[in-house]
C-alpha cells in the first residue's frame, strides 16, 4: 500500500491497517510508566537469561505458545554451545534507543557469560548477534546462516521463524549457502481465469514455526552491512497496539451489529418448506455458530471467523427470501481465503500447489496479483505469520472455502480442536 497521504497520522494508520505479519496486535507497551536506565534494563534481562536462555519481552510473550517456545529452545540447544535469545520491542524512546547493538553490548556486559547473543526486534524479522568467547563458530558462518535463514523464510514469516531456521543451519556442519532455494521447491499457482495461460507462480503456502500475533510490518531486507541490514521503517509498539486495538474494536462492533440485524431478519421469516426451508435453516445455523464464536473468543482470527459465518448466513437468508418470492438468486463470490477482510474474491478460483497438494481457493484481486508476482499475499495474521500456519478450524478449511460446513464444524466443537 503506497498511497500518499498528507497528514502524517493518516499515513501511519494506513500503513498499519494495510500490512500483515504477526507482531502488530501482540506489540503493546511493556511496564508503562517504569523509568529505568539502560544498564538497569540490561541487568533485568540478564537476570532472566540466567534462568532461561530465551527472553521474550512481556509485550510479545502472551502471543507465543509454550510449544513454540519449547521448539525454539530445543533448536538453540541442539547447536551445541550457549545461545542467549532476546526478543524486544525496540523503539527510539526505549532504554536502548531502539538499537539492537546497544542492547547486545549492555546485555553481554551484564550477563558476562560466553555464548552467542542474539537480539531481535519483535516488529522486524532480522536477527542481530554478537559472539563472546565461543570457538565452535565464527562470524562467517553466523552471517551465512542468518542470510540463508532470511532467504529460506518469506516476508510473511514471523520473527522467530527466522531464528528457528538460523539455529537449524548453525547446527549443521559447514558454511550454509546463501543463495535462495531452487524455484522447483516452491509452490506454483495457476488460475483458470487468467487468460487460460495457467502461469506458474512462486509462493510458499506452508511455513515452519509460527510466532507473535498481529497485523505487523513487512520490512524490506535493505542493504547488507558487516553485521546487519538497515531498517527502512519502524512503527513504535505503542502506536501499533493502539491502531490494532481500534481496528479490532471497530470490527467487533460491526460484527455484533450484523449478528443482531440478521437475527431480527431471521425471526421475521414466515414458516417455509422445501428448498426455502433448507436455506433458512442454514442461515440459522450460521447465525448460531457466529454467536458461539463471538461469545467464546477475543482472538482476531476468531472474530474474522465469526464475520465469515455471518456472511455465509446472510447469503443463505437472501437465497431463502428470493425463493419465497419466486426470484432467481445471483451467485455471490466467497470472501478472500487469504484474508476475508480484503472483501470478495474475484475471477475464477485460483489453484495453489504445495508439497504435492493442490488447493483451489477464492482470492481477491490483490492476493491474486501478489501470487502472479511471486510474492507473499497480505494474509490475515495468526500467532506468527499467516493464520493458515495455525492448527485451527479456520486454517484447516481456509475459512470454509475448502468445502467444509463451517457452521456444522463449530457446532461439533471443532473450533477448539488442536
Amino acid at each position: 500500500m503506497r498511497t500518499r497521504f498528507l497528514p502524517i497520522a493518516a499515513a501511519v494508520l494506513t500503513v498499519l491497517m494495510g500490512l500483515t505479519g504477526l507482531d502488530l496486535l501482540a506489540a503493546a507497551p511493556a511496564e508503562a510508566g517504569t523509568v529505568r536506565t539502560p544498564a538497569e534494563r540490561a541487568k533485568e534481562i540478564a537476570t532472566a537469561l540466567r534462568k532461561d536462555p530465551m527472553y521474550i519481552d512481556p509485550a510479545y510473550r502472551t502471543a507465543l505458545p509454550e510449544k513454540l517456545q519449547a521448539d525454539l529452545r530445543a533448536k538453540a540447544k541442539a547447536v551445541g554451545y550457549p545461545i542467549y535469545t532476546v526478543v524486544l520491542p525496540l523503539t527510539p524512546s526505549d532504554e536502548f534507543e531502539g538499537k539492537e547493538r546497544v542492547a547486545l553490548t549492555l546485555i553481554i556486559d551484564a550477563l558476562r557469560r560466553p555464548g552467542l547473543y542474539v537480539v531481535m526486534d519483535g516488529g522486524q524479522r532480522f536477527p542481530w548477534f554478537e559472539l563472546r568467547e565461543v570457538s565452535q563458530v565464527n562470524d562467517e558462518k553466523l552471517r551465512a546462516a542468518r542470510d540463508r535463514a532470511l532467504d529460506d523464510t518469506g516476508y510473511d514469516a514471523g520473527p522467530t521463524e527466522v531464528l528457528s531456521r538460523m539455529y537449524e543451519l548453525l547446527a549443521q556442519p559447514g558454511i550454509p549457502q546463501t543463495t535462495k532455494r531452487p524455484s522447483s521447491e516452491r509452490p506454483s499457482t495457476s488460475s483458470e481465469g487468467d487468460d487460460g495461460t495457467g502461469r506458474t507462480v512462486l509462493w510458499s503456502l506452508v511455513g515452519g514455526v509460527v510466532v507473535l500475533i498481529g497485523l505487523g510490518l513487512v520490512i524490506g531486507r535493505g542493504r547488507g552491512s558487516k553485521r546487519g541490514r538497515e531498517k527502512t521503517f519502524h512503527i513504535p509498539p505503542h502506536v501499533a497496539a493502539t491502531v490494532a486495538a481500534e481496528r479490532r474494536r471497530r470490527l467487533t462492533k460491526e460484527t455484533n451489529a450484523e449478528l443482531t440485524a440478521l437475527g431480527s431478519d431471521l425471526a421475521a421469516l414466515p414458516t417455509s418448506r422445501g428448498d426455502e426451508l433448507a436455506h433458512q435453516q442454514a442461515a440459522l445455523d450460521g447465525h448460531a455458530a457466529a454467536r458461539s464464536v463471538l461469545d467464546s473468543s477475543p482472538d482476531l482470527v476468531d472474530l474474522v471467523g465469526a464475520m465469515v459465518l455471518l456472511d455465509k448466513a446472510r447469503r443463505e437468508y437472501n437465497t431463502a427470501v428470493a425463493i419465497a418470492a419466486g426470484r432467481r438468486t445471483d451467485a455471490v463470490p466467497e470472501l478472500c481465503a487469504f484474508n476475508p477482510l480484503h472483501g470478495r474474491s474475484s475471477g475464477q478460483p485460483t489453484k495453489v500447489e504445495s508439497d504435492g497438494t493442490t488447493l483451489t481457493l477464492p482470492l481477491c484481486g490483490e492476493c491474486r496479483r501478489a501470487l502472479k508476482r511471486g510474492s507473499a499475499p497480505a494474509s490475515l495474521p495468526g500467532k506468527d505469520g499467516p493464520y493458515w500456519h495455525d492448527n485451527s478450524l479456520w486454517a484447516r478449511t481456509f475459512f470454509g472455502t475448502l468445502g467444509e460446513d463451517l457452521a456444522g464444524a463449530v457446532s461439533r466443537g471443532e473450533l477448539r480442536r488442536r
